[in-house]
Protein backbone atom coordinates (compact mmCIF):
# COMPACT_ATOMS: atom_id res chain seq x y z
CA UNK A 1 0.00 0.00 0.00
CA UNK A 2 1.45 3.39 -1.05
CA UNK A 3 0.82 6.80 0.38
CA UNK A 4 -1.98 7.77 -1.11
CA UNK A 5 -3.74 4.80 -0.29
CA UNK A 6 -2.69 4.54 3.03
CA UNK A 7 -4.10 8.13 3.67
CA UNK A 8 -7.53 7.44 1.86
CA UNK A 9 -8.16 4.31 4.22
CA UNK A 10 -10.56 5.32 6.95
CA UNK A 11 -8.66 3.89 9.34
CA UNK A 12 -5.92 6.48 9.04
CA UNK A 13 -8.29 9.21 9.95
CA UNK A 14 -9.43 6.88 13.24
CA UNK A 15 -5.58 6.00 13.86
CA UNK A 16 -4.46 9.52 13.87
CA UNK A 17 -7.62 10.71 16.23
CA UNK A 18 -6.87 8.15 18.89
CA UNK A 19 -3.40 8.55 18.55
CA UNK A 20 -3.49 12.41 18.91
CA UNK A 21 -5.58 12.11 22.03
CA UNK A 22 -3.93 9.49 23.32
CA UNK A 23 -0.70 12.04 23.07
CA UNK A 24 -2.91 15.06 24.49
CA UNK A 25 -3.60 12.75 27.33
CA UNK A 26 0.41 12.33 28.25
CA UNK A 27 0.92 16.04 27.66
CA UNK A 28 -2.09 17.04 30.55
CA UNK A 29 -0.36 14.75 32.66
CA UNK A 30 2.34 17.62 32.57
CA UNK A 31 0.39 20.28 32.04
CA UNK A 32 -3.05 20.09 34.16
CA UNK A 33 -4.65 23.18 33.05
CA UNK A 34 -4.27 21.96 29.09
CA UNK A 35 -7.25 20.32 28.12
CA UNK A 36 -7.21 17.40 25.56
CA UNK A 37 -9.53 18.77 22.75
CA UNK A 38 -6.79 21.74 22.44
CA UNK A 39 -4.05 19.71 22.62
CA UNK A 40 -5.47 17.11 20.24
CA UNK A 41 -6.31 19.24 17.07
CA UNK A 42 -3.16 21.45 17.40
CA UNK A 43 -1.00 17.75 16.82
CA UNK A 44 -3.22 16.69 14.16
CA UNK A 45 -3.39 19.99 12.13
CA UNK A 46 0.17 19.78 12.41
CA UNK A 47 0.75 16.15 11.34
CA UNK A 48 -1.72 17.09 8.14
CA UNK A 49 0.39 20.64 7.11
CA UNK A 50 3.93 18.35 7.83
CA UNK A 51 2.73 15.18 5.78
CA UNK A 52 0.90 17.65 2.85
CA UNK A 53 -2.14 15.74 4.22
CA UNK A 54 -5.46 16.72 2.36
CA UNK A 55 -8.05 17.00 5.20
CA UNK A 56 -10.78 15.39 3.58
CA UNK A 57 -8.89 12.01 3.55
CA UNK A 58 -8.20 12.20 7.17
CA UNK A 59 -11.99 13.30 7.27
CA UNK A 60 -13.09 10.25 6.07
CA UNK A 61 -11.82 8.51 9.59
CA UNK A 62 -12.40 11.36 11.76
CA UNK A 63 -15.82 11.12 10.93
CA UNK A 64 -16.01 7.56 11.93
CA UNK A 65 -14.56 8.95 15.57
CA UNK A 66 -17.49 11.52 15.51
CA UNK A 67 -20.32 9.20 14.90
CA UNK A 68 -19.05 7.53 18.51
CA UNK A 69 -19.27 10.75 19.84
CA UNK A 70 -23.28 10.50 20.23
CA UNK A 71 -22.93 7.33 22.12
CA UNK A 72 -20.35 8.56 24.88
CA UNK A 73 -22.61 11.57 25.29
CA UNK A 74 -25.50 9.70 26.77
CA UNK A 75 -23.04 7.75 28.60
CA UNK A 76 -22.62 10.60 30.81
CA UNK A 77 -26.30 9.78 32.12
CA UNK A 78 -25.00 6.47 33.92
CA UNK A 79 -23.26 8.46 36.45
CA UNK A 80 -26.76 10.32 37.06
CA UNK A 81 -28.52 6.99 37.11
CA UNK A 82 -26.37 5.76 39.98
CA UNK A 83 -26.97 8.94 42.04
CA UNK A 84 -30.76 9.05 40.92
CA UNK A 85 -32.21 8.30 44.07
CA UNK A 86 -29.87 10.90 46.29
CA UNK A 87 -30.79 13.67 43.82
CA UNK A 88 -34.08 12.83 43.17
CA UNK A 89 -35.22 15.39 45.77
CA UNK A 90 -33.44 18.02 44.13
CA UNK A 91 -34.94 17.41 40.68
CA UNK A 92 -37.11 20.78 40.76
CA UNK A 93 -34.04 23.00 42.00
CA UNK A 94 -31.88 20.82 38.89
CA UNK A 95 -34.43 21.63 36.39
CA UNK A 96 -35.42 25.49 37.47
CA UNK A 97 -30.86 26.00 37.35
CA UNK A 98 -31.27 24.15 34.04
CA UNK A 99 -34.24 26.17 32.70
CA UNK A 100 -32.52 29.58 33.83
CA UNK A 101 -28.75 28.38 32.34
CA UNK A 102 -30.98 28.38 29.19
CA UNK A 103 -31.88 31.65 29.24
CA UNK A 104 -28.98 33.23 30.71
CA UNK A 105 -27.01 31.84 27.93
CA UNK A 106 -29.00 32.92 24.82
CA UNK A 107 -29.31 36.24 26.48
CA UNK A 108 -25.91 37.00 26.84
CA UNK A 109 -25.22 35.38 23.54
CA UNK A 110 -27.72 37.46 22.01
CA UNK A 111 -26.54 40.67 23.87
CA UNK A 112 -22.96 40.50 23.49
CA UNK A 113 -23.40 39.86 19.74
CA UNK A 114 -26.05 42.42 19.27
CA UNK A 115 -23.91 45.22 21.03
CA UNK A 116 -20.36 43.99 19.39
CA UNK A 117 -22.36 44.92 15.62
CA UNK A 118 -21.87 41.50 14.60
CA UNK A 119 -23.78 40.01 11.49
CA UNK A 120 -27.21 38.29 11.55
CA UNK A 121 -25.58 35.33 10.36
CA UNK A 122 -23.42 35.22 13.57
CA UNK A 123 -26.40 35.68 15.88
CA UNK A 124 -28.03 32.51 14.11
CA UNK A 125 -25.33 30.47 14.81
CA UNK A 126 -23.76 31.25 17.78
CA UNK A 127 -27.35 31.59 19.53
CA UNK A 128 -27.27 27.79 20.66
CA UNK A 129 -23.72 26.87 21.31
CA UNK A 130 -24.29 26.56 24.90
CA UNK A 131 -25.97 23.03 24.27
CA UNK A 132 -24.80 19.88 22.98
CA UNK A 133 -23.60 19.85 19.42
CA UNK A 134 -25.44 17.34 18.21
CA UNK A 135 -28.70 19.47 19.11
CA UNK A 136 -26.66 22.94 18.46
CA UNK A 137 -26.19 22.21 15.04
CA UNK A 138 -29.82 21.04 13.72
CA UNK A 139 -30.65 24.24 16.23
CA UNK A 140 -28.59 26.72 13.90
CA UNK A 141 -30.08 24.92 10.59
CA UNK A 142 -33.75 25.48 11.50
CA UNK A 143 -32.50 29.30 12.18
CA UNK A 144 -31.00 29.63 9.46
CA UNK A 145 -27.54 29.60 10.72
CA UNK A 146 -24.13 28.36 9.73
CA UNK A 147 -24.35 24.45 11.22
CA UNK A 148 -20.07 24.28 10.67
CA UNK A 149 -19.67 28.04 12.64
CA UNK A 150 -22.35 26.58 14.95
CA UNK A 151 -20.28 23.55 15.48
CA UNK A 152 -16.90 25.47 16.18
CA UNK A 153 -18.49 28.02 18.48
CA UNK A 154 -19.99 25.08 20.28
CA UNK A 155 -16.57 23.07 20.70
CA UNK A 156 -15.21 26.85 22.02
CA UNK A 157 -17.97 27.32 24.47
CA UNK A 158 -17.18 23.98 25.94
CA UNK A 159 -13.45 23.95 26.26
CA UNK A 160 -13.51 27.73 27.53
CA UNK A 161 -16.22 26.22 30.19
CA UNK A 162 -14.27 23.30 30.89
CA UNK A 163 -10.83 24.81 31.43
CA UNK A 164 -11.86 28.76 32.92
CA UNK A 165 -15.24 27.45 34.02
CA UNK A 166 -15.11 26.22 38.02
CA UNK A 167 -12.12 28.99 38.41
CA UNK A 168 -14.53 31.45 37.21
CA UNK A 169 -17.37 29.92 39.34
CA UNK A 170 -15.31 30.23 42.42
CA UNK A 171 -14.21 33.98 41.46
CA UNK A 172 -17.53 34.57 41.41
CA UNK A 173 -18.61 33.48 44.44
CA UNK A 174 -20.20 30.03 43.52
CA UNK A 175 -18.67 27.38 45.87
CA UNK A 176 -21.98 25.25 46.07
CA UNK A 177 -20.95 21.95 44.42
CA UNK A 178 -24.32 21.84 42.89
CA UNK A 179 -24.81 25.09 41.78
CA UNK A 180 -21.73 25.15 39.94
CA UNK A 181 -22.10 21.41 38.48
CA UNK A 182 -25.95 22.39 36.77
CA UNK A 183 -24.01 26.01 36.04
CA UNK A 184 -21.37 23.87 33.82
CA UNK A 185 -23.95 21.55 31.97
CA UNK A 186 -25.91 24.43 31.24
CA UNK A 187 -23.03 26.19 29.55
CA UNK A 188 -20.56 24.17 28.20
CA UNK A 189 -22.36 21.04 27.76
CA UNK A 190 -20.89 17.42 27.58
CA UNK A 191 -16.99 18.77 27.25
CA UNK A 192 -17.46 20.72 30.65
CA UNK A 193 -19.48 17.41 32.11
CA UNK A 194 -16.67 15.13 31.48
CA UNK A 195 -14.22 17.36 33.45
CA UNK A 196 -16.49 17.54 36.22
CA UNK A 197 -16.44 13.66 35.94
CA UNK A 198 -12.65 13.14 35.97
CA UNK A 199 -13.31 15.07 39.64
CA UNK A 200 -16.47 13.95 41.09
CA UNK A 201 -18.88 11.27 39.58
CA UNK A 202 -21.73 13.15 41.43
CA UNK A 203 -20.78 16.51 40.01
CA UNK A 204 -20.36 15.06 36.80
CA UNK A 205 -23.87 13.37 36.84
CA UNK A 206 -25.23 16.22 37.79
CA UNK A 207 -23.76 18.23 35.13
CA UNK A 208 -24.80 15.44 32.42
CA UNK A 209 -28.22 16.21 33.84
CA UNK A 210 -28.46 19.57 33.18
CA UNK A 211 -26.53 19.45 29.92
CA UNK A 212 -29.70 16.81 28.89
CA UNK A 213 -32.50 19.32 30.23
CA UNK A 214 -30.85 22.39 28.37
CA UNK A 215 -31.15 20.35 24.99
CA UNK A 216 -34.64 20.47 25.74
CA UNK A 217 -34.92 24.20 27.12
CA UNK A 218 -33.45 25.30 24.75
CA UNK A 219 -35.52 24.60 21.54
CA UNK A 220 -38.47 25.55 23.05
CA UNK A 221 -36.69 28.92 24.34
CA UNK A 222 -35.64 29.75 20.80
CA UNK A 223 -39.53 28.94 19.38
CA UNK A 224 -40.36 33.16 19.38
CA UNK A 225 -37.10 34.06 18.40
CA UNK A 226 -37.64 31.34 15.04
CA UNK A 227 -41.31 32.57 15.00
CA UNK A 228 -39.50 36.56 14.49
CA UNK A 229 -37.09 35.35 11.92
CA UNK A 230 -39.64 34.01 9.73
Amino acid sequence: MNGSNLFNDPLFGVFVTVTAYAAALLVRRRLRWLHPLITAPVLIYFLLQLGRIDFADYKAGGDIVTFFLGPATVALAVPLYKQAIRLKPLLPSLLLGALVGSAAGLGVNALCITLLGGSELLLKSALPKSVTAAVSIELSRWLGGSPELTAALTVMTGLFGSVVGPSLLRLAGVNDRIAASVAIGAASHGIGSARLMADSEEAGGISGFSMAACAVFTPVLLLPVHWFLL
